[in-house]
This record gives structure tokens, sequence and C-alpha cells, in this order.
């Protein structure tokens, strides 16, 4: 028996949705929580999919996450909102900050959404490959849990803290580059964790700032910055748009995206949203770029394999873990088992 099913985008959704509404998540937030796990999950990060659905119902349950988050819109000018989560998903929020800032873009040729008292927000690039899709350039930070030491320490105080930016094409696929500031991001540690496989060298130390291949002492010590001590300037710089930005907590104070019990995480997510200048031959010019980029012998475009894989998964389904699966199967039928 294979132990990997197929699984169509509209069923893995129906199910996640349905999990999320036996425990009383309404069916707004519900369907924007599932809608980003499952396209997480086909663009191939895995850490940010299904995977983080048990983790979620926890916290609703355990009242971490605030399932009746009554989300506020406030504008701090013209072109500058503020949404406030409210301790709930980070999803439903960031789906009312591109409500209401994209039209703001669009007049005014740029528009700042800052989300704030939020929590995870899963792949950046599924949120800015919208803003890319209504022919803006988009740009997001988002600041996490205490997960990386500032260069020459030992102790965490930044998070991994993501990057993502899109920009509109002349096709229908936006450029999206999404990256950690981690060498890879901490969900993927997780996952190892939970399928209880070892880490690559070169991911993570232990508390001890040796390093380390046990998903375990990785998750108790740091992540490695990519780019050295450049990786930990760009963090400080993401908690500033981020966390101080929209007056969320830092990522030292914050609460963990994993565990059911202590405080919320109350993290920022900020996205910008700009109008190109179609004026001065935006598109022509962009599609001249990238395309030098690709006559260059064996070079390709940031974002490539994601299309693939989320090209792939339209045409296929998503390819799971069949105890993942049952396991989403059963949080949708059955909650009280938890």
């Amino acid at each position: 028996m294979s132990d990997v099913v197929q699984v169509s985008l509209a069923d893995a959704c129906d199910l996640v949705s349905s999990a999320l509404m036996n425990v009383h998540v309404c069916k707004t937030a519900a369907m924007s929580v599932a809608a980003a796990l499952v396209a997480a999950e086909a663009e191939g990060q895995e850490g940010h999919g299904l995977i983080r659905l048990s983790d979620y119902i926890a916290q609703v349950q355990s009242g971490k996450i605030n399932r009746h988050a009554n989300i506020r819109v406030s504008h701090r000018g013209p072109a500058s909102l503020l949404i406030d989560a409210d301790r709930g998903f980070a999803y439903p929020a960031l789906d009312v900050a591109l409500e209401k800032g994209l039209p703001v873009a669009q007049e005014t040729g740029i528009a700042i959404m800052a989300v704030g008292n939020s929590h995870h927000c899963g792949a950046l690039s599924v949120h800015v490959e919208r803003v890319a899709r209504d022919g803006l350039i988009g740009l997001m930070f988002a600041n996490t849990p205490k997960s990386i030491a500032p260069w020459g320490g030992r102790e965490p105080i930044f998070g991994t803290n993501p990057i993502a930016f899109a920009a509109p094409r002349r096709r229908d696929t936006p450029l999206v580059i999404d990256l950690s500031l981690s060498r890879v991001a901490r969900g993927k540690v997780m996952a190892a964790k939970k399928a209880g496989r070892s880490i690559p060298p070169g991911w993570a130390l232990d508390s001890d700032g040796n390093p380390t291949t046990d998903p375990d002492a990785a998750l108790s010590g740091t992540m490695i910055p990519m780019g050295a001590a450049k990786g930990t300037a760009l963090a400080l710089m993401v908690e500033v748009l981020s966390a101080v930005f929209s007056a969320s907590s830092l990522s030292v104070d914050a609460g963990s995206f994993f565990d059911a019990e202590g405080l919320s995480p109350r993290v920022g997510q900020t996205l910008i949203a700009i109008q190109p200048d179609h004026s001065s031959g935006y598109v022509s010019r962009i599609e001249a770029l990238l395309g030098r980029i690709l006559e260059i012998d064996g070079a390709r475009l940031p974002g490539a394999r994601r299309e693939h894989a989320v090209n792939v998964s339209r045409d296929k389904g998503l390819s799971l873990p069949k105890s993942l699966w049952l396991r989403v199967q059963k949080l949708a039928t059955n909650h009280s088992s938890l």
C-alpha cells in the first residue's frame, strides 16, 4: 500500500476548512486559512502547509488563537493602513488588508498595509502573488518568534523574519521571490521533527551554539542566518518594518507558533503595494531584464521550481503522506479526539 495519496486542491480546502469549523472558527476565517495552507502545500512549502493544521486547532482550543477575532482597520494616512488581527489568524486579516489596500495603491500609486496583533502568516509568496496578479508590485515583511541570535551572540532575539517580493509580468504568472532570513524556514525543522527525520547539517545550532542535526535540539537552539552577519542585519530591518511599524510583539517577546499554551504570538506583517509606471515601459523593461537572465547558460529565475510545483499540483493534486491526510480527515470529522 502506498504511503502517499493524491488529493485535489478543492478536496483539501474543503476538509481543512471543515476541521477548523469543527472547533467553531467562523466559515470566512476557516476558508481563508484553508486556502493559504493548501496554496503553501501546492508550491512545495510543506512546513507552511497542512502539517500546521493540528497546531492551529490546538491553539484555537486553548484560546491562544482568538477564534472570534474582530478585525479592525484604521488609516494612518492617505496610503497607510493599520489592520488589527485581534490575536486571530493572520490570513483573514491579510485578506482584509488586501481588500482595503489594493484599491488605494491603484488610485494613489502606493499603499502600505500593516497587520498587527497577528499570528503565523505561512508562505509569504501566496500573499505577494495576489498583489502582483492585480497588476501591482508587492513587498512583504513579517516577524516570527525568536530563533536567530544577533551576529556574535548565542541568545535568539530575531525570528526567521521572511521577506517576499512579486512583480507582474506580460504573461499570467508573476515573478515571485520568497525567502527566510535563516538558511531554511523554521517550519522545515518542525516538519522534520513531526516526520521523525533528522535535519541536514548547516541548518541550526543547539542551545550551546554547536551544530546539530537533531530537530528537537534545533528548535530549542537557534537557526543559522543566511549570509552570516548580513542575514542578522536584514532580520533587524524586517523586525522594524513588521513588528515595530505595526505596534506588534518583537520576535524576542512573541509566543510560539507551535505550542498550544503560553502567550499569543501577536507578531506583525507589513505589505507594500506599488503601482508600476507603465508610461515608462515597465512591462517591456522587466521582460527584457528577465530575458537577459534566461539567456545565460544554466541560469533560472527565482521561483521557477515553485511555479512548476504549483502547476503540477493544479493538474494532478497534492501528493501527501497518507498519515498526514488521515490526520486531516480525523480532525474534520471528530474534533473531540483532540
